[in-house]
C-alpha cells in the first residue's frame, strides 16, 4: 500500500490517524460474520476497560452516526415522558444539549457560566434544589468551545444527592484523559471513535450503567461502522500505556504549544487553571492585517489544519493537540505560522 500523505489535523476532530488504523479498514467482513461478531464483542469489551476501577457495572453501546447523533440518541431514549433535564452550560455543546433537548420535546432547564468558567457543583445544586425536580443532569465534560475542563467528579456529587441521573458529554476527553466513571456517579457517558481513542469517524458510542440500561430495555438502538479500525485504534492506545500514556503526550503536546504561541506573540482565552490538554483557544491578535480567513488558508496550504472559533463574544481560533500527533508535530505547526505571519506582513512580538 502506498504511503498516504495526509495534512496534520490540529482539531478537536475529525483527528489525524495512524496509518495503522487506516490499513485496519482495507477489508470487507458480513454484518453476520462471526469475526465480525467477535470484533464488535472485543470493541465493547475495550471500551468499558476504559472507564476504571467501576467498571464491571457498565456496558458500551455502540451508536451510528456521529457525536451529536449519540448525544441525542441518549437524551431521546433515557428521559421518560414526564422527566426533567438540567443542562449546565459553559459553551455551545452544552447549548446543543438544550437545543436537542428541545427539538425532542423534553421538558429541560439550564444553569449557565461563563464561556471562561468552569460549571460549578455548587451551583448545579442549588439549581436542582430550587428548579427541581429533575430527573436527570447533563453536562460537559471538556466544553470543546474552548478546551476548558469542568468537575464531573463534583457535579456528580451533586447530582446524586439530588437523586437525579447523571449524562455527561466526554466527547473530547474520554481515552485522554483520566475519568473514574463510576466514581463521578455517572450513568450515561458518550463519546466518538475520532477523538481521543484516535479511530476514524463513524460512530459514537455511549458507556451506560447497566441498572440504568435494563430499565430503558427495548428503546436504546446500536449499529457499527469501522469497526475493525477502531479495533486497531484501541490496540494502539493500550501499547501507548492506556489513558495514562495517552494523557501523557497530550500534555507534553500542549505544553509545546504554549511555548511555541506565547514565544510568538499569541494569547490564550482561558486561564492556566482551566485549560485541558485537549485543544485550546487563542485570541485573536490585535495586529492590523490579520485576517482568519487567509491564516487558515495559508497554513492549510502547507499541510496545517487549525480549528475556527466558536466563542460567543470574543474572536478566536482554536488549535487541538489530540490524535495522531506529537510534539515534533507541534513544532512544524508553529514553524508554519511564523511562516504565514511573515507573508502576511505581521510581527507579534520580537523574540529572542
Amino acid at each position: 500500500m502506498k504511503e498516504m500523505s495526509d495534512k496534520l489535523l490540529f482539531t478537536p476532530g475529525p483527528l489525524s490517524t495512524s496509518p495503522e488504523v487506516k490499513r485496519a479498514m482495507l477489508r470487507d467482513l458480513g454484518s453476520r460474520d462471526s469475526e465480525f461478531i467477535g470484533t464488535v464483542r472485543e470493541i465493547r469489551r475495550g471500551l468499558v476497560a476504559l472507564a476504571g476501577p467501576g467498571a464491571a457495572a457498565y456496558e458500551a453501546v455502540l451508536m451510528q452516526g456521529s457525536g451529536t447523533f449519540a448525544i441525542e440518541s441518549v437524551l431521546g431514549s433515557v428521559v421518560p415522558p414526564r422527566g426533567r433535564l438540567l443542562v449546565a452550560v459553559n459553551g455551545a455543546y452544552g447549548r446543543r444539549m438544550e437545543q436537542i433537548a428541545a427539538r425532542l420535546g423534553i421538558a429541560a432547564a439550564r444553569v449557565c457560566f461563563e464561556e471562561n468558567a468552569p460549571v460549578e457543583a455548587v451551583a448545579v445544586a442549588e439549581a436542582l434544589r430550587v428548579q427541581g425536580p429533575f430527573t436527570h443532569t447533563a453536562v460537559i465534560h471538556c466544553e470543546t468551545t474552548t478546551g476548558i475542563l469542568n468537575p464531573v467528579e463534583r457535579i456528580g456529587e451533586a447530582v446524586a444527592a439530588a437523586g437525579a441521573e447523571f449524562i455527561v458529554d466526554a466527547m473530547s476527553s474520554f481515552g485522554g484523559l483520566p475519568l473514574d466513571v463510576a466514581g463521578a456517579r455517572i450513568d450515561y457517558l458518550v463519546s466518538s471513535a475520532n477523538k481521543c481513542i484516535q479511530g476514524v469517524p463513524g460512530f459514537g458510542f455511549v458507556l451506560a450503567r447497566r441498572e440504568r440500561l435494563l430499565e430503558i430495555e427495548g428503546r436504546a438502538r446500536s449499529l457499527s461502522l469501522d469497526l475493525l479500525a477502531f479495533r486497531r485504534a484501541l490496540e494502539e492506545l493500550e501499547a501507548e500505556g492506556g489513558i495514562a500514556g495517552r494523557n501523557a503526550r497530550h500534555r507534553a503536546n500542549h505544553a509545546v504549544l504554549m511555548e511555541e504561541m506565547e514565544a510568538i506573540g499569541f494569547e490564550p482565552y482561558l486561564a492556566p487553571e482551566h485549560q485541558s490538554p485537549i485543544i485550546t483557544t487563542f485570541r485573536y491578535p490585535a495586529a492590523a492585517g490579520f485576517d482568519f480567513g487567509d491564516f487558515y488558508s495559508r497554513l492549510s496550504a502547507r499541510g496545517m489544519v487549525i480549528y475556527p472559533g466558536k466563542l460567543t463574544h470574543q474572536d478566536c481560533f482554536r488549535i487541538g493537540t489530540i490524535g495522531h500527533l506529537f510534539p515534533g508535530d507541534i513544532r512544524r505547526l508553529a514553524a508554519a505560522i511564523r511562516g504565514v505571519l511573515a507573508e502576511m506582513g505581521i510581527q507579534l512580538r520580537h523574540e529572542s
